[in-house]
This record gives structure tokens, C-alpha cells and sequence, in this order.
């Protein structure tokens, strides 16, 4: 049996490649070699742009959306941080979300429960807290909370101020596996038990561990890292460890049960620049997010720019992004990170540059 005319791209003169094209197009279909290059590229192409949400803007609106809207109207009081190059999506990165939540005294954020993964990052305010399946923790600035996927939790603020924090989840990813599942608690809070997330902590974060452990699933049991504590941690090392060329002092909150991350699918550390240090060059994979906590650290992404970042500030590092961070001569500088660096290590995807 002969080949059809049409089956023979070398018989088309130019001017029918259009025509071509319509017919596989009423077939959906499409030719690769048209996209090829794009479509697996040499490296990696985020869409996402460096970007900073400065916290002395985004306070001011975010204590003005308490004016605008109750916690029980919104469920949620949040700002999304939405990165200026993904044309809208309420992204930080091309596959982080970022938000800030504001509780005012006396509100609560009701109870409900998602497949995404959620953390807390506090910011700012004193008397909030959280809950997490019936266990209460008080929210003080500098702690990182995890929320695990599928779990109740509720917010409330018993203070006399504002409570604020951010929000980082894994919803980008959760949305294109098309997996998100979402649920309403029957009441507005779990009536929580305080205390236990003391309890919690210490069983698990002294490097001696129950000898017969009921904690299931990929999350940390622990779900409040306490800044205070990580400080000391950060201290001690600067003294006594050798500083990381790429990441000054840095750790990384961990499963203690795995060593593994905190988190399945994101990875939360906290990192100390010293006093007049600067880093080598990185890049990585995953799209970062920053947040100042102490000093006046800065950072520079080759063929970008230098961008300097106070306290609460929010800051995006595009993934593959070749950067690098410095503190001023006047103090020691301390970041928060959070990327999805789990996802790229499970799937074998995970790859670094340094220098």
C-alpha cells in the first residue's frame, strides 16, 4: 500500500504547512518540533520575578482589610502575594503560595480542614494561636507552625492587638495533581487542649524518642518550632560549626522521626548571615521564599540587582536564580526560607549549583 501524499511532510512545499497544521489542530494534535525547545528547554525557565512585599506597605493593608471584612465573613483574612510575572495567579513562585493573615482580639478564624499543607510563619502580635486537631499553641513572632494536609485547625486571637502571620501552602502543586479536597469543621473552633504542644515538643526534640511511637503519617509531630529556640541553635553554631560558603548558618527544621524535612512537600529553614559576611553564589531548582527576621540582610541575583530586606519583608527568589545574601557591618542577619525542595527530591528532579 502506497503512502498518501498527505503522510509525506518532504513532498509539502512551505505554503501548505499551514494547512497542515489546521488539519492535525481538528484533530488535536500538534507538532512537536514547533515547541521542542520550549517544551524541554536547556534549563530551567521560571516565569516568576524576583519581588519584594515590603512589610511597612502590607502591614498598613492588611490591618485596613480588618475594616473591610470580618474573620467570620472571611473565613480566612488573607492578602495573597501575587508574583507580578505570573499574570494574576495567586502564586508567590511558580509553585509556592504565600499569604498574610490578620486575626483582630477576640476573633476566631474557623475550623476547617485540606489536602494542602500548610505553615505558619509569625510575624507579628502577641495572645494569637493556633490549633491543630483539638492541640493548642500560642503564636509568638519568629515561630515556625506546621499545619499537616487533612488535619483540623482553627486561629484565634486572645490578645489585646493584632495578630499577623504568613501563610505558605503547597497549593500550586496541590492544584495541578487536581487534588485539593476541603472540609468544614461542625463547629466554629475544636475547643482545644492547652499545653500539649509543649508536650509534644519536648517528647520528640531532645534526640530521645518514645520507644514505642504512635505518630503516623510524613509530617513532623512536632508542629511548633519555637523561634527562641531556634536562635539558640543558630548561635551556638556561628560559635562552634563552620559557616556554610552558600548559606551562612542554616537549619533546616526537621522530622525527628526521619530526619527528613518538617514538611512532605516543603521545606522550612532558618539561616544566619554573620556580621559583614557574604555568601557565594547559589541556585537551585526550587523557587524560594524569604522573610527578614533580624538585621538588614540583602540580596544580589546575578544579572538582576541587589535587593536589601528589613523585618517582615517577603521576598521571591525565582528557582534557578543564581544569588547570593549579605549582612551590613552593624549586625548578624537572620532569614526564614520555605521552597518545595521535598518535591524535587522525591521525584529525582532536585539539582544545585554552587559558586
Amino acid at each position: 500500500m502506497s503512502a498518501r501524499p498527505e503522510d509525506k511532510l518532504s513532498s509539502y512545499p512551505d505554503d501548505t504547512s499551514r494547512a497542515y497544521r489546521e488539519r492535525l489542530a481538528a484533530l488535536n494534535v500538534a507538532p512537536l518540533w514547533d515547541v521542542l525547545k520550549g517544551l524541554v528547554p536547556n534549563e530551567p525557565r521560571p516565569k516568576a520575578m524576583p519581588h519584594t512585599w515590603r512589610w511597612e506597605a502590607m502591614r498598613d493593608r492588611l490591618i485596613e482589610s480588618g475594616s473591610v471584612v470580618s474573620a467570620e465573613e472571611a473565613e480566612r483574612r488573607v492578602l495573597m502575594l501575587e508574583n507580578p510575572g505570573l499574570g494574576g495567579l495567586p502564586n508567590a513562585t511558580d509553585t509556592i503560595y504565600a499569604g498574610l493573615q490578620l486575626i483582630l482580639p477576640g476573633e476566631i478564624a474557623r475550623a476547617h480542614r485540606h489536602t494542602q499543607s500548610a505553615l505558619r510563619f509569625v510575624l507579628e502580635g502577641v495572645g494569637g494561636y493556633t490549633s491543630v486537631d483539638g492541640v493548642r499553641t500560642e503564636m509568638v513572632r519568629g515561630d515556625f507552625i506546621v499545619t499537616p494536609a487533612w488535619t483540623w485547625h482553627d486561629h484565634g486571637n486572645d490578645g489585646n492587638g493584632p495578630v499577623m502571620w504568613l501563610d505558605g501552602l503547597d497549593v500550586p502543586l496541590v492544584t495541578f495533581l487536581r487534588a485539593g479536597f476541603r472540609e468544614e469543621y461542625d463547629a466554629s473552633t475544636q475547643f482545644p487542649r492547652s499545653g500539649e504542644s509543649d508536650q509534644v515538643y519536648t517528647r520528640y526534640a531532645d534526640a530521645l524518642l518514645p520507644l514505642e511511637n504512635k505518630h503516623a503519617g510524613t509530617t513532623s509531630p512536632i508542629f511548633n518550632y519555637p523561634y527562641a529556640r531556634t536562635r539558640e541553635v543558630l548561635d551556638r553554631l556561628a560559635r562552634y560549626s563552620d559557616i556554610d560558603p552558600c548559606h551562612g548558618v542554616n537549619v533546616r527544621y526537621a522530622n525527628p522521626l526521619t530526619g527528613g524535612w518538617a514538611m512532605p512537600t516543603i521545606a522550612a529553614s532558618m539561616r544566619l548571615i554573620p556580621r559583614g559576611y557574604t555568601t557565594e553564589y547559589f541556585q537551585s531548582v526550587e523557587g524560594t521564599v524569604l522573610v527578614g527576621v533580624e538585621g538588614s540582610p540583602s540580596v544580589e541575583i546575578d544579572g538582576v540587582g541587589r535587593f536589601d530586606i528589613s523585618d517582615n519583608d517577603v521576598f521571591v527568589v525565582p528557582g534557578w536564580s543564581r544569588w547570593r545574601m549579605r549582612a551590613d557591618a552593624s549586625s548578624d542577619a537572620v532569614l526564614f526560607a520555605y521552597s518545595d525542595r521535598p518535591v524535587y527530591e522525591k521525584l529525582g528532579l532536585y539539582r544545585e549549583k554552587r559558586g
